[in-house]
């Protein structure tokens, strides 16, 4: 990777306006519900049963927005990718830039790099205000292994928009990226995620692996096999699976 294309590329993100305003929305409604989330939880915790108050994870709590923020980074990881496929531009820059693949390292590290910048912040946010509306249930960024949760909704964040970039890098096409997606992240790992057939090959999916390391109080009963470093694993894992993937399309065919 060059300096000349690094600074392209950021030249791409920051002048296409959907770009910016994903990455806006992605810290307005992840930093929004969960201080919605918060403050329900606060005003019910004490119809909770006993099971319920054991398991209560007041920094997990605030990351309630996170669910739904990650569809945006999603778009956001989307559309730097296939924004140039659907305007044609993809032949200039693969002219200008015939390396293919310094072009989509140059591309995925300008990204990933906002993107981070974008999560650890609303990561940050999203806790800081949890914590305000859940008032006396509320934890502290020094107790033990908040601050890992912390950072790690952050890193979390980044990933989901690496792999989505390695998803639309193969597929090219901002709608079939986008309509695979959005059900997968949204509907089908949740609902595999809660079917007691699935329940068990569901823990390895890249949202529910890399979900455990915001958490920081286990709940009762919980058997999954690895940590919360070890799930964030498992998710670089389907990141680098994606990225190599795309690598790999965006070499052999024509743009």
């Amino acid at each position: 990777m060059t300096t000349q294309v690094i600074r392209s590329e950021w030249t791409k993100i920051r002048s296409v306006a959907s770009t910016v305003w994903t990455l806006s929305l992605t810290a307005v409604v992840t930093v929004a519900l969960g201080m919605l989330v918060s403050a329900l939880a606060r005003q019910q915790f004490d119809n909770l049963g006993e099971q319920d108050r054991l398991s209560f994870d007041p920094t997990y709590v605030s990351f309630a927005g996170m669910g739904l923020g990650q569809l945006a980074m999603i778009v956001f990881g989307v559309l730097v990718v296939t924004n140039e496929y659907s305007t044609g531009m993809i032949r200039t820059s693969l002219a200008a830039v015939p390396r293919r693949g310094a072009f989509l390292a140059s591309k995925v590290a300008v990204a990933t790099a906002l993107a981070l910048v974008v999560g650890m912040v609303t990561s940050f946010a999203a806790f800081f205000l949890g914590q305000a509306m859940l008032g006396s249930l509320s934890t502290s960024i020094g107790e033990e292994g908040v601050l890992r949760a912390v950072l790690g909704g952050g890193l979390y964040m980044a990933l989901i928009a690496m792999f989505s970039m390695g998803i639309a890098a193969m597929l090219r096409s901002p709608m079939l990226s986008l309509g695979i997606l959005m059900p997968f992240f949204f509907l089908i790992s949740g609902i595999l995620g809660v079917v007691s057939a699935t329940k068990k090959v569901a823990r390895f999916l890249p949202d529910q692996a890399g979900g455990r390391i915001m958490q920081v109080v286990t709940p009762v009963g919980d058997d999954t096999p690895y940590g919360p470093w070890g799930g964030l694993g498992i998710m670089a894992l389907w990141v680098i699976a994606a990225l190599v993937g795309g690598y790999l399309l965006l070499r052999k065919r024509d743009a």
